[in-house]
């Protein structure tokens, strides 16, 4: 092994292999579920970097985890506790390639923060829409490692609708370019749709071109709250008939997770938070390509239609800017507030929006019939079927011992009842080490076979992110 870092060392610069001090930053995940041991972190700073690294490991037959910001939330960018994988921080990547405003794409480096890619195209007068909770610390190739959703997806898409090619570094070390930047490209199989969602399994991505868009000339928010979740089914397609494409963002949460906002953030002035009659509530967008004046008459109309229905108890319109950023601050907030409750046991799942509102019902009967005293966290991006569908402990009982207890029962709970739905246990935030033992009790194994076959064929060695995704099998 001390081969291996003397030839890394060579390779990127004695200043970027770390093995030594506190190195928690990448070897503990976002939610400090886990902590493990890594032979060295590797900082690289251009594509050929990262293929001499891959290279090296692979002729040494070493492990390698790949890694943007760390802010994942399945433990599937940290390494494992055996002390013998390398950890690829992608971070010093952070350059902006090109900016192509005929063909409206940006092409950058895996490692550049979010943050920074939707700065740098509203500076140009673009947009880029991918947006997330943890959009300053995240990184771009996260975001394609795990097909991130976020906010937007019921007008943009996933991270992977957004992307127009990929650069990657394949197990071998060698390097696919594929930053054409076509929307059109029938040559062979989508190999640029193969690692997207890989999770690091299949190759490292080291440079992506996304699409960006005109910058809308209006964009308005509003609150409204809700009697049922059926409620705001009804809602969100009043919403599609009114706004139509204007629509670009639909959130729902329940009660619960708006009053662990208000009282751990009380400078947030959580709307109708004073009303129990208002069990849901949602923020929705409309993005104008016309006017302010347009947009408003035209969430005036919906609103109005809604108030005639009895779908909306109540409603806000956001006034300026200002406000609105409020508004949505209060709904990115909801996983920051459960972190000051206390470990809570977290569920990306997706069910069929038509089908949703009975998923709840019959999973929260489940649950608080099976584990009385449970507080749901209920909230997610409606628009697209995602909820985070979270447990939080009793409040007469320790979170970390409540954990420890009774995830794997409350996990096969919710699972159960999303596939009795038709549902998905993960919609956006990936499988990574955390689900990779419980994904072939709800998956085709048809399905797991083909994947299988995938990472034979491109990583035979098995050197990506080895403990992620796909369980080892006995």
């Amino acid at each position: 092994m001390t081969d291996l870092i003397a030839s890394l060392r060579r390779i990127v610069g004695e200043n970027h292999v770390l093995t030594d001090g506190d190195l928690s930053a990448y070897e503990q995940d976002w939610r400090r579920r886990e902590h493990g041991k890594a032979l060295a972190v590797v900082r690289p700073g251009s594509t050929e970097e990262v293929a001499a690294v891959v290279k090296a490991c692979a002729a040494n037959g070493t492990a390698i985890v790949p890694q943007g910001g760390n802010t994942g939330l399945v433990v599937g960018s940290t390494p494992d506790t055996s002390g013998t994988q390398v950890v690829l921080n992608l971070g010093r990547m952070n350059t902006v390639r090109a900016l192509d405003k005929d063909n409206l794409t940006i092409t950058v480096d895996a490692g550049c923060i979010l943050q920074s890619l939707q700065e740098r195209c509203e500076k140009e007068g673009f947009l880029f829409p991918l947006s997330l909770a943890a959009e300053g610390s995240c990184t771009i190739g996260g975001n394609l490692g795990t097909n991130a959703g976020g906010t937007q997806v019921v007008r943009y898409g996933n991270t992977r609708e957004l992307c127009l090619g990929l650069e990657v570094v394949n197990a071998q070390g060698e390097i696919w370019n594929g930053l054409k930047g076509l929307r059109k490209d029938n040559t062979g199989y989508d190999l640029r749709n193969l690692f997207i969602g890989s999770e690091g399994t299949l190759g490292v991505i080291t440079a992506a071109t996304m699409k960006i868009y005109p910058m809308p000339a209006s964009q308005l928010t509003a609150w409204a709250a809700l009697p049922s979740f059926e409620a705001a089914v009804q809602l969100l397609g009043l919403a599609h008939q009114y706004l139509g494409a204007g629509l670009t963002g639909f959130e729902v949460m329940n009660r619960f997770a708006l009053t662990l906002v208000d009282k751990h953030m009380p400078q947030l002035r959580v709307p109708f938070i004073d009303n129990p009659d208002f069990p849901y509530a949602v923020v929705l967008e409309n993005s104008d390509s016309e006017s302010e004046a347009h947009a408003r008459a035209r969430f005036e109309a919906l609103m109005e239609a809604a108030f005639e229905q009895e779908i909306v108890l109540d409603a806000v319109v956001a006034e300026n800017l200002g406000q609105a950023h409020n508004l949505w601050h209060i709904r990115e907030s909801i996983p920051l507030a459960q972190v000051e409750e206390g470990l809570n046991i977290k569920h990306d799942i997706s069910v069929p929006i038509s089908r949703i509102p009975a998923f709840v019902e019959h999973a929260t009967a489940v649950l608080a019939h099976k584990v009385p005293g449970m507080r749901l966290v209920n909230f997610g991006h409606l628009g697209d079927g995602n909820l985070h569908f979270n447990v939080q402990a009793p409040e007469s009982m320790d979170p970390k011992a409540f954990l420890e207890a009774r995830e794997h029962e409350i996990n096969h709970i919710v699972y159960d009842a999303v596939a009795k739905f038709g549902g998905s246990i993960s919609a956006e935030h990936g499988i990574g080490t955390l689900k990779a033992a419980t994904l072939p009790d709800y998956q085709s194994p048809v399905a797991l076979s083909m994947m299988r076959a995938i990472k034979q064929a491109l990583d035979p060695h098995g050197i990506m992110n080895p403990n992620c995704m796909l369980a080892r099998q006995s």
